[in-house]
């Protein structure tokens, strides 16, 4: 049975996790990043102490039996309260209660989610210290936490920079952030490593900034598939291109390299895109000079991967498509 471990964190990875665990062939591993600290897993973060549960609580749900349950219940919250739990969402209560049933034992409180809720796999924090992002912009503006770096045109109020550039560097702050053993366990175990979906910088890359997680994945005998966004982020990624997104990933991964690269190449809709740029600023990532491509040491995957509907994400069925025809060598 392939061991596969995906690294990351949000709703890319969430689909990821999703599509691929249908097939009961698979045993799978999930490296989550604890980074976050922004919204509803910031507030119980800040109260109570904990690694930040929201992460946990989505691919959880992403790998129970029944998911669109567990997510309905996950998502919940009660309305109109002002106080820390009674406004959070219940995946993010019942985790910090386990935590607290468990002796303040993190990692054990997710255990017993997935036993409770029937999850197929294993859902590991990358590290189990308490680290926040930092990242530096174009200009050398320095941001500290997700929450402050992840500022959308909904609350301009907020900005602490200019979200018209692009991040340039990325670390964390707050503790060394050694890689949980668990999470090395998987990746060395692991016959195929993906990297992504989702936001590059505060879901993907503060698992790579790990200490000690460039030397496992160098160590790993694993194939490393990299899966692109499909649109841009204003305020991190806002002018990058394909090749921008790969060697950023490689930056962080490196001397370790990326064996498969998966890229969107269905056409979105005129209004669609239309609409995401009026209103997000975002623009669709497609490959658009081919010729930057030759003679990299990764195979190129041009593949339709997106939903079609008003809204571009990744589809877990496509998704776990594609994944399984390089998992099985169809695709070399």
């Amino acid at each position: 049975m392939p061991n596969i471990a995906c690294i990351g964190g949000g709703a890319g990875t969430f689909n990821v996790l999703f599509g691929i665990k249908r097939n009961l062939d698979y045993n799978i591993s999930a490296i989550i990043s604890v980074a976050d600290n922004g919204g509803t897993t910031g507030a119980i973060r800040d109260k109570y102490g904990i690694l930040p549960p929201g992460d946990m609580r989505r691919a959880i749900a992403a790998l129970a039996n029944n998911t669109n349950m567990v997510r309905k219940l996950f998502e919940y919250s009660f309305k109109n309260e002002e106080w820390v739990i009674g406004s959070n969402k219940i995946g993010n209560i019942l985790l910090t209660a386990l935590t607290d049933i468990c002796g303040g034992d993190f990692e054990s409180a997710i255990h017993e989610m997935e036993e409770m809720f029937d999850v197929r796999g294993r859902v590991i924090p990358v590290t189990m210290e308490d680290v926040h992002l930092a990242v530096r912009f174009a200009d050398g503006t320095e941001v500290i936490g997700e929450k402050n770096i992840d500022v959308s045109d909904k609350n301009p109020g907020e900005r602490t920079h200019d979200i018209d550039q692009d991040i340039t560097d990325a670390w964390l702050i707050g503790a060394d952030g050694n890689i949980n053993p668990h999470a090395r366990e998987a990746l060395l175990n692991a016959d195929f490593i993906i990297i992504g979906p989702g936001d590059l910088y505060t879901s993907i890359v503060p698992n790579l900034l790990s200490k000690w997680m460039r030397e496992t994945l160098t160590e790993s005998t694993a194939k490393i598939i990299y899966i692109c966004n499909a649109m841009t982020k204003r305020g991190e990624t806002t002018n990058m291109e394909v090749i921008d997104f790969i060697d950023t990933i490689e930056k962080y991964i490196s001397p370790a390299t990326l064996d498969y690269v998966i890229v969107n190449n269905w056409h979105i809709d005129e209004d669609i895109l239309l609409k995401y740029k009026r209103e997000e600023s975002k623009n669709p990532v497609k490959i658009k000079d081919h010729s930057l491509f030759e003679n990299k040491s990764y195979k190129m995957i041009e593949w339709d991967m997106v939903n079609g509907d008003d809204i571009v994400r990744h589809e877990p069925l496509k998704l776990a498509k594609v994944l399984e025809d390089i998992v099985s060598g169809w695709i070399k």
